[in-house]
């Protein structure tokens, strides 16, 4: 007798509804040796376990790795050059994405910190992470 499929806390379908239309990033936590991947699947990538359950990703980490785009697919004809980054997020978990507001390899920098933004555009938009306001005087 094989083991039975193991099932998901989500669909691939809710896996990319909750960036494109929910304004948030899904991801799974392994519940036997913690593990936190952005990366949809039936088992743990690290020890193989099936007892995967759902978890909020953080909105904001740094990028580990880029590339400019100048010639890219047909859905992003109009917003090239841009950046198609790679961010590992605060809390665990990698995302692909990209940066139309990067339009050249020297405007990024690995390590940058940067925040994912909901958009009506397909895929998971990210901007650089804006320090914040100024401290209040006393």
């Amino acid at each position: 007798m094989t083991d039975p499929l193991p099932s998901a806390p989500h669909t691939i379908a809710e896996f990319v509804r909750g960036y494109e239309e929910e304004s948030r990033l899904r991801g799974f936590r392994c519940r036997s040796c913690g593990l936190v991947t952005a990366t949809w699947g039936l088992a743990c990538s690290r020890c193989g376990a099936r007892d995967l359950e759902e978890a909020a990703l953080a909105g904001t980490g740094r990028v580990v790795a880029f590339t400019i785009l100048s010639v890219p697919g047909d859905e992003f004809l109009n917003d090239a050059p841009y950046a198609y980054v790679v961010v590992e997020l605060d809390g665990g978990g990698r995302v692909t994405g990209w940066m139309p507001s990067v339009r050249s390899d020297s405007e990024l920098a690995l390590g940058a910190r940067v925040r994912f933004v909901p958009s009506y555009r397909p895929g998971v938009q990210f901007q650089p992470e804006s320090p914040g306001p100024p401290p209040a005087a006393p």
